[in-house]
């Protein structure tokens, strides 16, 4: 690989957990998107990514997380946001997401790792790493390449969905 090539990482995002309900998920019981993005570029850039991939309008607080088996695993290390720039870092945490690229990750084809997105409303992504492409990287990235189901909304409007209920039961 020359000097100018880049590797991009082919990542599968599929939701995993957050607050859906039964109509969407009966609906739409796979939701994904595939998205390519190169190792140089930034975590934050990647929860950008994912955050317009699936439709979000609102910005709330995100880590990633990374070499655990499933989320909130203790033994992940975990890739934050500051809460303010004063703060700087979580002591906990393995870095900033700002800072730390996907190449800094060290993942492998076929690697899992985890992004949650509103630590209130609790929404889950598992990230599967599907491909890495080395001497690519020309053009625009990060880019959605595929999309399973439709973008849940990132506030329900539960009354809506009970009204629903109510009108088939009757």
């Amino acid at each position: 690989m020359s000097k100018g090539d880049k590797c991009v990482y082919e990542l599968e995002v599929s939701l995993i957990g957050g607050p859906v309900s039964d109509k969407f998920v009966e609906k739409n019981p796979s939701v994904l998107r595939t998205i390519q993005i190169r190792g140089d570029q930034k975590l934050s850039v990647l929860h950008e990514a994912i955050f317009d991939a699936f439709g979000r309008d609102d910005e709330h607080l995100y880590e990633f997380q990374v070499g655990g088996k499933g989320p909130m695993d203790n033994k992940a290390r975990r890739y934050v946001m500051p809460l303010d720039e004063e703060l700087g870092e979580d002591p906990g945490s393995a870095g900033l997401a700002a800072r730390t690229t996907i190449d800094g990750l060290g993942l492998k084809k076929g690697q899992k790792f985890f992004y949650w997105f509103d630590f209130g409303d609790d929404w889950w992504h598992e990230i599967e790493v599907t491909a890495i492409l080395e001497g690519h990287g020309a053009g625009k990235y990060p880019r959605v390449t595929a999309k399973t189901g439709d973008n849940p909304p990132q506030y329900p409007d539960w009354d809506d969905d009970e009204d629903n209920d109510k009108d088939e039961q009757e």
